[in-house]
């Protein structure tokens, strides 16, 4: 292995322990600031538990973030939590050694050689956090679409006497049959509520949902435990708006539709009939310019 081989390796290595010692430092620090708010002080440590805890602390900060930007994104096997950094750093790591190792037979320049580690570090490292993000994006905007009938069928079980944690409850079983994402998220609802309280878990939901329709949900169910008001009303009009709100969002991609269009009808419509149509003149000045 040449100097650039090695240079490249050590970088490799370099970044990705960069990133892990990155995430500890700052999960190690928000544990810390959270144990001073809660009034716990801390004794001095010698250098080893130091390290003790901060591993400890980023295995079990960055595991609870993990677990939940899954669940956010569709993955609910929460088993799997722990394999994540280490198959996708694992991954490109022995898929930079193999490359290193068999550059002379692929025939790879030095530029060659850093531009395929630069993809794999893209493909491995990054395209793994931005395909979360988007599978996030997606189950929020499907979540919320279906939201109103969910306030439907609340408000309907509110109206026959029952309450909301039994209604929640109720539910999670019916919403099913026709949204599977929305009824584990009422489901993991109603489990943290009877260890945390309704209030608490629904401020959880809107953290994996953060979409405007599911924080005026909460919102409301939340202002009705409070001060215990009625909310069969309040719910019928709530599902009401947001399906306004969703229908005047549509109309409004709906009119943006034409400007979009405008320009593939200008790039392949108008300029070929300009073409066309300005084409035999053009021949024809040029056929008669070299004639003369």
């Amino acid at each position: 292995m040449d100097a650039i081989s090695l240079f490249i390796v050590v970088t490799s290595i370099s970044t990705v322990l960069a990133i892990l010692v990155t995430l500890s430092l700052r999960a190690f620090a928000r544990e810390r600031k959270l144990k001073n708010f809660m009034g716990r002080r801390n004794r001095d440590y010698t250098w080893k538990d130091t390290v003790l805890r901060l591993s400890r602390s980023t295995i079990r900060i960055n595991q609870q973030e993990l677990s939940q930007k899954l669940i956010a994104a569709g993955f609910y096997q929460e088993r799997y939590v722990h394999l994540y950094f280490p198959v996708k750093y694992g991954l490109f790591l022995i898929s930079t050694l193999l490359v290193l190792i068999y550059r002379g037979s692929l025939e790879l320049s030095y530029f060659h050689l850093i531009a395929v580690v630069a993809i794999m570090m893209i493909f491995f490292i990054i395209a793994p956090d931005i395909y979360l993000e988007q599978r996030k994006k997606q189950l929020t905007r499907k979540i919320s679409q279906n939201l109103p009938y969910l306030i439907d069928l609340l408000g309907v079980c509110v109206q026959t006497g029952m309450t909301i944690e039994s209604a929640f409850i109720y539910l999670t079983k019916e919403v099913a049959s026709f949204d599977k994402d929305l009824a584990y998220m009422l489901k993991r609802t109603t489990d943290r509520s009877r260890i945390v309280g309704l209030p608490k878990s629904l401020d959880e939901l809107y953290e994996r949902v953060p979409s405007s329709e599911m924080r005026s949900f909460v919102h409301t169910i939340n202002q009705s435990l409070h001060y215990g008001t009625s909310i069969y009303s309040i719910l019928l009009t709530l599902a009401k708006d947001i399906r306004e709100i969703q229908m005047l969002g549509l109309e409004e991609r709906v009119g943006k539709l034409s400007a979009k269009m405008s320009i593939p009808l200008i790039v392949f419509i108008m300029f070929p009939i300009v073409i066309l149509i300005a084409a035999p003149g053009v021949m024809r000045l040029f056929y008669h310019g070299f004639h003369y």
